[in-house]
């Protein structure tokens, strides 16, 4: 168990923790618990422009404007570093904030690291292209920062979503200001104090915690940003566009998910069923890439949802930091939600194979805990097959053919992710090709953290690309320089 006390935490500007300009600030909860973590300062308007201004005054320093990009990537590499020696404080911290079971914060902390790693190798390889026009002409291409990047970051996954946008926006020379979840703040803060102590100058990482109406707001309807990087719902994701859009500043959307993982009856069961639990019941299902659905063949329904059913009713529920399988919902708030889901679900005539309510043993504490469960005999048009719930809970349907498959998959205003199980590579590739979403999976789902590989959605799931090489050109704008000689 942790033995992380209460603590109190500062905004990070200009190189510096501080109080908020009205003093003002806000309680973290432990979801595992329902107690006070930590009191944070809550950012203003007033805030949030000094942040703004000082990431501007960074990008025009001799020491970050003028810094030599390879350089910049030998600062990343000392942040990848620093972030595995403190790797287990970082772990703990991460479950005591959001609640998730500990080898899974320790994997979010690797990943983190890797990011770094990752886009630190890049750094002084962000070249330009010449274009041939013909004697008596110079044409080439140059890729600059694109100047201050801000990011919105969720609760679910602080540490790694706030390193997978970080990271490139600093490999490219740009200047950050990181505004975290008010549910979860608190390794977004580390993650700034890291930077700063491994040599990113004072004014390029700035962390301002508080509320989406009042720092959220702030941030993304600013003038003085010139991209911006939002993780959250499509409700938000639509106004936080809005406010950009006022401003002519370019937004990357990582919004909802509703995605399915396809199992055909020539698939390895045991593989599937994992890798179906694991895309469902991990984070407690809230995800935003989760696989909520799930589309098995009619043949293989039976003994396949056995399967998940004897997964389910083994995994052990408890706080994050005694890493059980599962651990709380982020707030009572999001509990109560996937409630209702449920009830709708049953009242629509989905049945419960597995779960369906809050677990009834006396030894959790006081947290918000929801059991991992399966709704079975779902029809594609009810509210659970339909609707994001964000929460540990499996949509079932079936399928007969290949292509009602790929129909059922695409009935969603969703295409974040998708994953297939099957021993036939026709099968496999066939349904790539189809389905709608910007990342396919076959006989895997997830790739431990996907680094690499660039993510992002289709329709409502939003638009822009994360990770990966494509990542860059977010952070980046292209200037093209033309000379006539004679």
């Amino acid at each position: 168990m942790s033995t992380i006390s209460t603590m109190t935490e500062g905004l990070l500007i200009d190189g510096a923790r501080g109080d908020a300009s009205d003093g003002g600030t806000f309680d973290v909860v432990d979801p595992s618990t329902g107690e006070r973590l930590a009191t944070v300062a809550k950012a203003t308007r007033a805030d949030v422009n000094r942040a703004v201004e000082s990431a501007h005054a960074a990008l025009d320093s001799k020491a970050w404007g003028g810094m030599p990009p390879a350089e910049r990537g030998r600062i990343m590499w000392r942040i990848a570093a620093a972030i595995r020696e403190r790797a287990d404080e970082l772990a703990t911290l991460e479950s005591r904030d959001n609640g998730k079971p500990l080898r899974q914060a320790r994997t979010d902390v690797q990943v983190a690291a890797r990011y770094f790693e990752f886009f630190a190798g890049i750094a002084d390889k962000i070249m330009g292209n010449t274009i041939p026009l013909g004697p008596g002409f110079l044409d080439y291409t140059i890729r600059e920062p694109i100047g201050v990047s801000a990011h919105i970051v969720p609760w679910n996954y602080p540490i790694q979503i706030g390193a997978r946008g970080m990271a490139p926006a600093l490999a490219a020379g740009c200047a950050v200001v990181l505004k975290p979840s008010s549910e979860a703040p608190m390794t977004a803060l580390r993650l700034g104090e890291v930077a700063l102590a491994c040599g990113v100058p004072p004014g390029v990482v700035n962390v301002v915690p508080g509320t989406g109406a009042e720092a959220g707001t702030a941030l993304a309807s600013h003038p003085g940003i010139n991209q911006l990087t939002f993780t959250g719902s499509v409700d938000v994701g639509v106004q936080v566009a809005k406010m950009a859009a006022d401003n002519v500043v370019p937004v990357v959307m990582e919004l909802g998910g509703k995605s399915p993982n396809i199992v055909f009856a020539d698939a390895d069961f045991d593989l599937a069923a994992a890798g179906v639990a694991n895309a469902i019941f991990q984070n407690a299902g809230q995800t935003c890439s989760a696989g909520s659905r799930l589309l098995v063949e009619r043949r293989a329904h039976d003994a396949f949802v056995e399967r998940l059913v004897a997964r389910a009713s083994t995994m052990r529920i408890g706080p994050g930091v005694s890493d059980p399988d599962m651990g709380p919902i982020i707030s009572k708030r999001q509990l109560e939600t996937i409630e209702r889901y449920v009830t709708v679900g049953k009242e629509e005539g989905a049945t419960v194979a597995a779960g369906g309510g809050r677990p009834s043993t006396d030894s959790l504490p006081g947290g918000f805990y929801f059991e991992p469960t399966l709704l079975d005999s779902v029809k594609p048009d009810m509210r659970v097959a339909q609707e994001e719930i964000f929460g540990p809970v499996l949509a079932i349907m079936v399928f007969d053919e290949l292509e009602e498959a790929a129909t059922l998959a695409n009935r969603s205003q969703y295409g974040l992710v998708a994953g297939v199980w099957t021993r036939d590579i026709n099968k496999a590739m066939s349904l790539a090709s189809r389905i709608k979403a910007g990342q396919v999976y076959v006989n895997t789902y997830g790739a431990g953290g996907g680094v690499e590989l660039p993510f992002g959605g289709y329709k409502k799931s939003g638009y822009g690309r994360e990770k990966g090489l494509e990542s860059l050109a977010s952070y980046t704008q292209v200037k093209n320089v033309c000379v006539k000689f004679a």
